[in-house]
């Protein structure tokens, strides 16, 4: 293990082989640290925290920030924040106790992401995103910068949101009785889009840049406008270069997914036999 100036490692806390902290760090008591995880300066990782292997987090971030009950009472048992191998948190990223997050899961710079919040595998969360908590991510979900997830928000699987998109959760603004949207797999919400509490938008649907959507989008339907309308069926959209159809882009794209070089329809034909 190496060690940078001024930094403290509390006694309690369990860091595996080739572990790396920088200058200035605070190492809680009760803190695991998976092997060949390297921790940038200035950092602080709060008690409870469990980080996997091979991962990065950079400077001045906080991992396991307190939840208000803390702050009030200085009160914090029971509480973990758990991290899986190969992620890379980057600098100025503040992740609240008990939340989960999957394996190789990423952020952008100055990520906020607040108390139970359950995110899987293969995530990354863009710059300067804002996740508000009571959170569902499912797996290889892709979240682009400045996007805000109000409380209870439900993503399923292989979704994109792409800049400046805002879900909301409160249909009576103020009040005490949140109702969370939910994405449902395969889906695309385009930039600047906001999505009004408690709408679902279909599996495969899309969503146009800056709708305003007020009301559930069905599975594969285009929806555009302020308020959105549905326009099309997505399988209809073709591709301006090549002139092919574009949608279901699982047909389409693989980049960082796992049918990577294999197709859609092949390696889920194998996950199927497996």
């Amino acid at each position: 293990m190496k060690k940078g100036m001024n930094t403290v490692i509390s006694e309690g806390s369990r860091l595996g082989e080739g572990v790396e902290i920088g200058h200035n760090c605070i190492i809680e008591e009760d803190v695991e640290i998976g092997k060949n995880t390297r921790i940038d300066s200035n950092t602080i990782i709060r008690k409870g925290t469990r980080i996997g292997a091979d991962s990065f987090i950079g400077s001045n971030c906080i991992i396991g920030e307190y939840q208000n009950d803390f702050i009030f009472t200085g009160k914090r048992e029971g509480y973990e924040l758990v991290i899986g191998d190969r992620c890379l948190i980057r600098s100025g990223s503040i992740l609240y106790s008990n939340s989960t997050f999957g394996d190789d899961f990423q952020t952008g710079h100055q990520v906020t992401i607040r108390e139970k919040t359950k995110i899987g595998d293969h995530v990354s969360v863009g710059t300067l995103s804002d996740i508000q908590g009571n959170c569902r991510i499912g797996n290889y979900v892709r979240l682009h910068s400045n996007v805000h997830i109000g409380q209870l928000s439900e993503i399923d699987d292989y979704v994109w949101i792409f800049p400046y998109v805002v879900l909301t959760n409160d249909p009576t603004p103020p009040s005490e009785h949140f109702i969370g949207v939910h994405i449902c797999s395969f889906a695309i919400v385009s930039t600047g889009a906001v999505l009004l509490p408690g709408v679902e938008i279909g599996q495969d649907a899309l969503v146009g840049a800056g709708a305003v959507v007020t009301k559930d989008v069905a599975e594969y339907m285009v929806a555009v406008g302020n308020p959105a309308k549905e326009v099309s069926d997505v399988r209809k959209i073709k591709n301006k270069k090549t002139g092919e159809p574009a949608y279901p882009w699982r047909e389409h794209f693989d980049r960082n997914m796992p049918w990577e070089g294999k197709g859609y329809d092949e390696w889920l034909r194998s996950v199927s036999k497996g």
